[in-house]
């Protein structure tokens, strides 16, 4: 097999659909169809269960993908280590994160640091930041909940407390020791299933043996507030955003009485990865700005 079937093989695996993985390559669905199928018979196993047009990794697949993306992507680093030595250029940095809005003032600095290197950002949720790491698609991930495994590295940038954001007027605006119990009646405006709030909630009313009423969810995390303002619900948010929208904006605050309710913001990336030089100044200054200690 060659590197382009791979990189059919790993579109596929990330799709987890012909038809998309095709779209993304731009190529012929019945090219990916057949690239999949001679991989599958040249190992001798079938890496994909099918049901109908449906198709999903099974554990050899899994297996299969993980040595697939530790392979393209100590290619990927060589390219770029050698087009950075040929070239001299600015660079490239990509990052991805599960909410973008905290990365502006780091990129706000690093582009006065560094004008004309390239910044690609990527919005995911844990495990598409994983799959981003592991394939070499992005040099960092900028994350709010435990990214780790086997050939991870990453550093701890902060610690804050999550407050429980409530409609003004609402009867715990303004409590300081809420119980978890005291909130199995109330709807929550929360983000989708992989993003850390909805880690964080689903945890926390776990351990009550809970479950959440979340009638508002999605990937805008920046739009909690605004929900929970008009009254639909809600919903759990960081000191930072806390100190972002003030105590005039447009909801009351409370806070939860369990030790539980923190975010860690960590930063990681590939183990033994190639970093550019702008890659390294990029880690530099996250940490400069993000955790001000380590400066």
């Amino acid at each position: 097999m060659d590197l382009l079937a791979l990189r059919y093989f790993q579109a596929v695996a990330r799709h987890q659909h012909i038809s998309r993985a095709a779209q993304e390559l731009r190529v012929a669905q019945p090219s990916v169809s057949r690239t999949i199928s001679r991989i599958e018979s040249e190992l001798g196993v079938h890496l994909f269960d099918r049901q109908g047009r449906r198709i999903r990794l099974n554990d050899r697949g899994a297996a299969f993908l993980r040595r697939v993306d530790k392979a393209l992507a100590e290619l990927e680093d060589g390219r770029r280590e050698m087009a950075d030595a040929a070239a001299g250029g600015p660079g490239r940095v990509a990052v991805a994160a599960e909410t973008l809005l905290q990365l502006a003032g780091v990129l706000a600095a690093f582009r006065a640091q560094r004008p004309g290197v390239q910044v690609r950002l990527f919005q995911a949720s844990l495990e598409g930041m994983r799959r981003h790491v592991a394939s070499g698609e992005v040099d960092f991930a900028l994350a709010s909940q435990a990214l780790s495994g086997p050939g991870l590295a990453s550093v701890e940038l902060s610690r804050e407390e999550v407050f429980l954001a409530v409609p003004r007027g609402h009867r715990l605006a303004g409590r300081e020791d809420v119980q978890v119990a005291e909130l199995a009646t109330e709807e929550f405006v929360s983000t989708r299933t992989g993003h850390w709030q909805r880690a964080l909630l689903d945890r926390l009313f776990a351990r009550e043996g809970l479950c959440p009423q979340v009638v508002c969810e999605g990937d805008e995390a920046a739009a909690t507030p605004e929900m929970v303002g008009a009254g639909l619900g809600v919903g759990l948010m960081p000191a930072v955003a806390r100190r972002a929208i003030g105590e005039d904006g447009p909801v009351a605050w409370a806070r939860l009485g369990s030790a539980e309710s923190r975010r860690t913001l960590t930063l990681v990336w590939r183990q033994g990865a190639y970093l550019s030089p702008a890659a390294l100044d990029f880690r530099r200054l996250t940490r400069e700005r993000l955790m001000p200690a380590a400066s």
